[in-house]
């Protein structure tokens, strides 16, 4: 069974510096029907303004991860870790037992554009922790490419919960496959352009939650690298 999630239906504010789209509820954002889906708790589609970002703030307990689509995000944390998030780049931060961190946009005329996603850990109270790293495009053009796991393999970022994230580009009329293990449940959200998901058209900001789904074929519905999605494999 496969249970869009509109675009249109998400969460919205316009802060000025902060135009946010929210997947489930979030903040001052609360839709009892929408509250995550396993253990996937945050999607936020962000464009942060230019000259602006996220101040100082802390966290406790969730699993963090970064996902920028356009653009170029600084962060900082209590950790002692600074670095910057380009496209490409997928950042994991283990919030654990507390931590305190700041994403920023330095540009003077260019807005950042991203997706903020909240797991929920296997366990409270761990160590916390920080990891990114790169996938290049040419991994992830018409396939599946793992790029954060329970495990960390194949060079994955290692998340502490049993989740696989996949990444994929799609050219037009290109596919890939995913076979669901039984007792599996998929999450789908779509970053750019336009695909098909078992026969369904998603667009850019639409989620699916996918269950008692034996395989998922995904195929592409738009110009070259224009179709990106996020797939969740979830317990």
């Amino acid at each position: 069974m496969i249970t869009v999630r509109p675009s249109a239906e998400r969460g919205h504010f316009n802060h000025g510096w902060l135009d946010t789209y929210h997947s489930f509820s979030f903040a001052d954002y609360f839709d009892p029907k929408n509250m995550g889906f396993r253990s996937l708790r945050v999607i936020n589609e962000d464009r942060v303004a230019p000259g602006s970002g996220f101040g100082t703030h802390p966290h406790r307990d969730m699993e963090i991860i970064t996902y920028v689509l356009e653009g170029a995000l600084a962060h900082k944390d209590s950790m002692g870790n600074g670095s910057t998030i380009v496209p490409g780049d997928v950042q994991r931060m283990s919030a654990g037992t507390g931590v305190r961190h700041s994403e920023f946009n330095h540009s003077p005329s260019d807005p950042v554009h991203l997706l903020q996603i909240w797991i929920l850990p296997e366990k409270a109270g761990i160590t916390p922790s920080y990891e990114q790293k790169n996938f290049p495009a040419e991994e992830k053009r018409d396939r599946l490419r793992l790029v954060a796991s329970q495990d960390g393999r194949q060079g994955s970022l290692k998340i502490h919960q049993d989740v696989n994230l996949y990444a994929a580009l799609l050219e037009k009329d290109k596919g890939t496959r995913f076979d669901v293990a039984p007792g599996r449940n998929v999450w789908v959200q779509v970053t750019r352009g336009e695909i098909s998901v078992n026969g369904n058209v998603l667009k850019a900001g639409d989620g699916a939650a996918i269950g008692n789904e034996p395989a998922i074929d995904f195929t592409g519905n738009t110009g070259p690298d224009a179709s990106e999605f996020l797939l969740f494999d979830l317990a």
